[in-house]
């Protein structure tokens, strides 16, 4: 009994050093921005005081909160099946003995090395009217002009462009590690079998892709609402809100304005949309994931 007793003592103070950054830097911050979202903003000498929902009731009447919510719904929707669905082309790709496989897939996966600023500031010059690339290209075929960030109409799909190009390629690798790792006598016995290439892919590499999916598609659907970076550089949220996302509208709210309990309000409001989509993708995938 005291033996049990000791290593259970020696487990917790192993875990202890992490277990108190997760709460430092994880629960406890979550728990006061909860906490701040049902208090005023303090002003100067006024201090902030308890308004309940009352931020809540604020923001279901703020136009720009609804117009950040439908464009982080169609960048989310967007986004997420093109990106998994690139990098699993991708990984499909390299992992077949083809010339030159060492070359595509650094290619493939060079955009994820690239930091997010960088990134942001190449695809402005692509955009960029009159001699930006796109420009350049459109005015060979007899085109004109065309101001791609400054249009409402592709202002959103450009950004959605340039999120698919950074992030199949890190999705990319987990695919590949996957595919790498299944028993290559799954394939011989299929071929054995003359199954075709689609039967097998449809049967077996996309059932046994299940758990690599299901880790895609959370990360996916977390970088969908964390965008913050491209929005600054590139639209700043423009023009007319076009591109405004909801982790863009909490920085300008809190950074910008200083309203720092709306700003929770809007951070509250985000985290139980993200708990909701991992819910239901735990939920309705996790049903379908074989592990081996």
């Amino acid at each position: 009994m005291a033996t049990m007793r000791r290593e259970t003592v020696q487990a917790w103070l192993l875990v202890l050093p992490a277990l108190l950054l997760l709460v430092a830097f994880t629960h406890w911050p979550a728990v006061a921005t909860v906490l701040d979202s049902l208090f005023s903003t303090p002003r100067g000498s006024r201090p902030a005081h308890f308004v309940g929902l009352d931020n809540y009731a604020a923001l279901m009447d703020d136009p720009v909160f609804w117009t950040a919510l439908h464009n982080n719904a169609v960048y989310a929707a967007a986004t997420i099946p093109a990106s998994v669905i690139l990098a699993l082309a991708m990984a499909l790709a390299v992992n077949t003995a083809i010339p030159g496989r060492p070359l595509l897939r650094m290619a493939y996966f060079t955009p994820t090395m690239l930091p997010m600023i960088a990134v942001a500031n190449i695809w402005l010059f692509f955009f960029t009217p009159d001699y930006g690339l796109f420009d350049s290209i459109a005015a060979w075929f007899g085109l004109g002009r065309h101001n791609w960030l400054g249009d409402t109409a592709t202002a959103l799909p450009a950004m959605i462009a340039v999120a698919v190009w950074k992030e199949a390629g890190f999705f990319m690798i987990f695919y590949l590690a996957a595919l790498q790792a299944m028993p290559p006598d799954l394939a011989e016995a299929a071929n054995l079998e003359g199954s075709s290439r689609w039967n097998f892919f449809r049967r077996v590499t996309l059932p046994l892709l299940m758990p690599t999916t299901l880790f895609v598609l959370v990360n996916a659907s977390i970088n969908a609402f964390r965008l913050v970076d491209h929005v600054v550089v590139m639209t700043r949220g423009g023009p007319d809100n076009a591109t405004t996302l909801l982790l863009y509208y909490i920085y300008e709210t809190g950074f910008r304005f200083w309203d720092s309990s709306m700003a929770a309000t809007l951070t509250v409001v985000l985290l139980a949309l993200l708990g909701l989509l991992a819910w239901l993708q735990f939920g309705v995938l996790g049903k379908r994931v074989h592990y081996r």
